[in-house]
């Protein structure tokens, strides 16, 4: 039996959608997936392929999810970074001084410098994120969250993390931080995204980097003469809360 189908739209303009999905719609909670296939092939007029719409379930239920916690910081680091050491704990007196600001901490939702900052807002009564990734090695995530949501892609959960948050703060990491900083840093050389604070913790550990952007790649005319100063580097938390943005969470 067809299932019948019903006009939506303006201007005398309208797609017709099979009836449960406009109930569906109507209850104003999250859409099925059935129901997403539906809309986004009206839309285009042709069948979308598996890989696409698994992206835009994830991208809808991510948006669903955090909805509302916008005034956020991203803190990335190494996973690998040990409870204890001193990287931690300046970690945790991070999150403990943005959660004090008001700001939402959204971290990968993971062990080492995540957990940190995470630990930090969550003992403080701040809000603590993790949007964390599917891994080989099923990464869980810590026990320091109010609110988490777990990705399949990178490029999704890149794009969750940088619709969300108005800062981000990098503690000493390896591959997947350096991959985190330049996604941030390249939507703002680029404008593509508003600017703001872009800050590495730890000058020790990445002096070599920052002088790889200005010794190196701005001599040889491979990035512009403001692009260096688009990243700063500090060591305290304190240095960290003077260059965030002002508005916070009401």
């Amino acid at each position: 039996m067809t299932e019948p189908n019903c006009s939506s739209g303006s201007e005398g303009r309208g797609i017709d959608l099979p009836a449960s999905v406009v109930a569906e719609l109507a209850l104003g909670g999250p859409v099925s997936p059935q129901s997403l296939q539906a809309l986004v092939e009206l839309a285009l007029g042709e069948p979308v392929s598996p890989m696409a719409l698994r992206t835009l379930i994830e991208l809808s239920n991510g948006h669903r999810v955090l909805n509302g916690i916008d005034s956020g910081v991203w803190v990335c680091g190494s996973a690998r970074t040990k409870p204890g050491t001193e990287e931690y704990e300046l970690g945790v007196e991070l999150g403990a001084a943005l959660a004090a600001a008001g700001f939402a901490v959204y971290t990968g939702g993971g062990p080492g410098a995540m957990e940190a900052a995470n630990k930090g807002a969550y003992e403080n009564g701040g809000v603590s994120v993790g949007v964390g990734i599917v891994l080989p090695n099923e990464q869980q995530f810590n026990p320091y969250l109010t609110v988490k949501f777990l990705c399949e892609f990178f490029f999704t959960r890149k794009v969750l993390l940088t619709k969300k948050t108005k800062a981000l703060v990098v503690a000493p990491g390896g591959n997947g931080s350096l991959d985190e900083l330049y996604e941030v840093l390249t939507l703002v050389q680029t404008q593509t995204i508003d600017p703001q604070p872009i800050v590495l913790v730890g000058r020790k550990y990445w002096k070599d980097l920052d002088h790889f952007g200005r010794g190196t790649m701005l001599p040889s005319g491979k990035i512009s003469p403001g692009d260096p100063d688009l990243i700063q580097v500090v060591d305290t938390v304190g240095e960290v809360m003077d260059l965030m943005p002002e508005h916070t969470v009401s």
